[in-house]
């Protein structure tokens, strides 16, 4: 639920109202364990969304950095090279299998003092 509050801090241009409520809700979501309230809870998850919009409002105004604003596009970017570089290589479907293995290859060779041999590549041999 957490995963996509993003940075709104030192921007070009600075978070709309938008954002920052969105990442109220997803803040208030991920406390609550709500992804919709019930009609009982919603007046107090609205409420609790309203404040933390007004606190994060008042947060980002009074912060003050010497560093020179971001440019969202060129951060964008940069996280989808990040991305590339992290996934490249490996089909889709290995990619949760792969990290699964390494897992159980530590976990096995840690509790029987075992040198394991490494499965870097293991996607481009032939299985």
């Amino acid at each position: 639920m957490c995963r996509n509050i993003k940075t709104l801090h030192n921007f070009k241009p600075p978070a709309t109202e938008e954002e920052i409520r969105a990442s109220a809700i997803q803040f208030v979501r991920k406390l609550s364990g709500f992804n919709k309230p019930s009609k009982a809870n919603e007046p107090a998850f609205n409420y609790a969304v309203e404040q933390v919009t007004r606190v994060a409002s008042e947060l980002l105004d009074s912060l003050v950095t010497n560093a020179p604003p971001r440019d969202r596009v060129v951060e964008a970017e940069k996280a989808r090279a990040r991305t590339a570089l992290r996934f490249r290589g490996a089909p889709r479907r290995f990619r949760a299998f792969r990290i699964y293995w390494r897992v159980i290859e530590n976990r096995f060779a840690s509790e029987f003092e075992l040198e394991m041999p490494s499965i870097a590549g293991w996607h481009r041999r032939q299985l």
